[in-house]
């Protein structure tokens, strides 16, 4: 099969690999599309100690059961790969499970022709969803799972709120998408690209700038700040746009540990939630959102051939693609 492989720090490379056979229990999906993924980005930067090359990325897939349980069935996927027993997965909240493994990390993953993976992470799709919308289910439910995690802890409605979302990317995006759905008017987003930024702005219809040149929010003046980027700096910043009493939602992954103003945290009484991926119920519940229009028409997605790869990664690195998501065709 042909499939793109991440076989150095700043390298993929399209090329032929042995065709995956599933073992009992799993099956084998023949890949209709795939998005790059921010981790993804990471890996091919060389900053993922967890993903190491010669490796197949990609988990944010959908596509065709050719084998196994389920066989003829379109899905997407669960990529993480969870025991089903541990404390955490009988609780529902499964993407905490201690023994999880995960496609695209821990094994191969879907930027090829086929993929297996455990038939139990099969996530079935709403008929006749297109594959551009079910290609977006991972980074939805991601969204939806932090906006989850922020309404259980806010004093007020979100659509009576002042939110900032820091990061144009998918995930800041998508959230800000599903705002817009919850009826929010008042977001603004940040985001240093400027291609990026005005396609979000378009797609969102909300308030955009650049945190590098522009002036940052009054301090103090937002009830709901949402890091989608998890930097130094975007912490920072998050904390201090955000009002006494609100919330931060921290989803981005950029960067480790770093030093905020924890006197500020707790005198003002600011509640910091550190969200990671989704459980399969936030993936089945955004397939239906993307299927139901809950996230726009996704005109901003670009789709490419997977071939053409190795470029699509060039040009995400380098800052030449204004869209958040480019998802790539087998």
């Amino acid at each position: 099969m042909k499939a793109l492989v991440y076989t150095a720090p700043n390298e993929v490379i399209y090329r032929d690999e042995p065709q995956p056979t599933p073992a009992p229990g799993e099956v084998l999906i023949r890949v209709d599309a795939v998005g790059i993924c921010g981790s993804d980005m990471h890996a091919y930067h060389g900053r993922d100690p967890r993903r190491v090359p010669p490796l197949i990325l990609g988990h944010e897939l959908v596509g065709e059961i050719l084998a196994g349980p389920g066989a003829g069935g379109r899905v997407t996927v669960n990529p993480l790969i969870t025991c089903g027993h541990c404390e955490f997965c009988i609780q529902g909240r499964n993407n905490l499970c201690a023994n999880r493994t995960m496609i695209g990390m821990t094994r191969a993953g879907g930027f090829a022709q086929y993929v297996t993976t455990a038939a139990s992470s099969v996530i079935e799709l709403p008929a006749g969803m297109s594959a551009r919308a079910a290609a977006l289910t991972e980074p939805a439910a991601t969204a939806l799972h932090a906006l989850n995690a922020a309404a259980r802890v806010l004093s007020r409605p979100a659509p009576e709120c002042e939110v900032l979302v820091l990061g144009g990317g998918a995930i800041g995006l998508l959230i800000a998408l599903l705002l817009k759905s919850y009826g929010c008017r008042r977001v603004r987003l940040a985001e240093t690209n400027e291609l990026r930024r005005e396609s979000a702005g378009r797609a969102a219809g909300c308030s955009t700038y650049d945190p590098v040149q522009a002036p940052a929010p009054t301090v103090g003046s937002v009830d709901l700040v949402i890091d989608a980027v998890g930097a130094a700096a975007t912490r920072n910043a998050a904390l201090a746009a955000v009002k006494p009493g609100g919330v931060i939602i921290h989803v981005g992954l950029a960067e480790g540990g770093s030093e905020i103003d924890m006197r500020r945290l707790t005198l003002a009484e600011i509640t910091l939630i550190g969200v990671y991926t989704y459980s399969t119920a936030d993936l089945r519940a955004a397939a239906l959102a993307l299927h139901e229009g809950a996230f726009g028409d996704l005109s901003w997605v670009e789709e490419r051939a997977l071939a053409d790869g190795a470029r699509a990664f060039r040009d995400l690195d380098q800052g030449r693609a204004a869209a958040a998501k480019i998802v790539l065709r087998p």
